[in-house]
């Protein structure tokens, strides 16, 4: 358990992080931002306790540029899996500016992408802005298709 009780992290999902860094070149030359979020290992198949980064949640309304991104903190889901934030550096530094660690409060991973947004072009942090370890995870993720996969005879069903 982390501090407080709260689950350790253990990682970031591979697929997680190969999406954020594909979003980040495709937004490129502009900043890319998002929020990260977790699940339980367990859910996942692993056999450790903790959790694990598994989603990354785009804001509507984020606004980015090449130097900055940001985000309509309003529009931020109070959210029990909230697990850090991941933004890009166009510039490719792979450090948080001043402006960013005034950001890094919630959660205990922040992750920055640097151009070319290779496989080792990331580094996290913690809250502080100090550089963490964040293990890449080879989990199986569950299948978007399977989220959606509903028809109305289910919403209907739901909401009796």
């Amino acid at each position: 358990m982390g501090l407080f009780g709260s689950p350790t992290l253990l990682g970031i999902a591979a697929e997680t992080l190969d999406f954020a860094r594909s979003a980040a070149a495709e937004t490129h030359p502009d900043e890319y931002m998002g929020l990260l979020r977790s699940q339980n290992a367990s859910e996942l198949g692993l056999d450790d306790a903790g959790i694990v980064i598994t989603d990354v949640l785009v804001i509507p309304g984020t606004r980015s540029n090449p130097v900055s991104a940001t985000v309509k903190t309003s529009l931020v889901p109070n959210d029990m899996r909230a697990a850090g934030s991941i933004h890009s550096h166009p510039n490719g530094v792979l450090r948080p500016s001043a402006a960013d660690r005034a950001t890094f409060g919630r959660g205990e991973a922040h992750v920055i992408l640097g151009a070319p947004y290779g496989p080792d072009d990331w580094r996290a942090f913690d809250n502080e802005g100090e550089p963490r370890d964040l293990e890449v995870l080879d989990v199986s993720l569950p299948d978007d298709e399977e989220f959606f996969d509903f028809t109305q005879a289910d919403i209907d069903e739901e909401l009796r």
